[in-house]
């Protein structure tokens, strides 16, 4: 199963699609790496050519973690209109479905592209009947607000993070 849906519109009639991430989108998805924290590397001051560096070290430390724990997962381009706005990765296994990274450029964000994709890996989750999970940084509130919006709930404090979860329902037993 793949999250790759042949595509959705936007509440403000964009048009949502994801593809494969390739080589040739690497300068892009290490930008987007950046922008998701921008914030936090605002507060460092760094000789010329440092953040840089160490932004493309933390990018592929994080990048290998992820194909060592999901070696089969999905890396697309988010696309709206055609046009590079962010990035999803998604690992599966028996027990789970991982939401490993989510990220969108500042110029596409909070258009509902967002909440698109999570209800795509909500009703996957339903399907398969899994759980979906999701790590969130402790002091991401608009991100911990979002997923809680969306039914996940903390299941797990691991200090810099919080582990979060969507789970359904189990099936209702008949009473008799």
């Amino acid at each position: 199963m793949t999250l790759s849906q042949p595509q959705a519109l936007l509440p403000n009639g964009e048009r949502l699609t994801l593809r494969a991430a390739t080589m040739q989108d690497e300068a892009f998805l290490l930008s987007v790496y950046e922008s998701s924290r921008a914030e936090e590397l605002a507060q460092a001051h760094w000789q010329e050519g440092q953040k840089e560096a160490f932004v493309k070290w933390q990018f592929d430390l994080q990048r290998r973690e992820y194909d060592a724990r999901f070696p089969d997962a999905e890396y697309d381009v988010i696309l709206v209109d055609d046009r590079p706005a962010g990035r999803i990765w998604v690992g599966r296994d028996a027990k789970q479905i991982r939401l490993l990274d989510i990220a969108l450029v500042p110029e596409f964000q909070n258009r509902g592209a967002g909440t698109l994709l999570l209800r795509w890996l909500i009703d996957e989750a339903r399907r398969v009947n899994r759980p979906l999970r999701h790590m969130v940084f402790v002091l991401n509130n608009d991100a911990h607000r979002f997923y809680e919006r969306l039914g996940f709930t903390v299941i797990e404090d691991l200090g810099a993070y919080k582990h979060m979860e969507w789970k359904s329902e189990p099936p209702a037993v008949a009473s008799g």
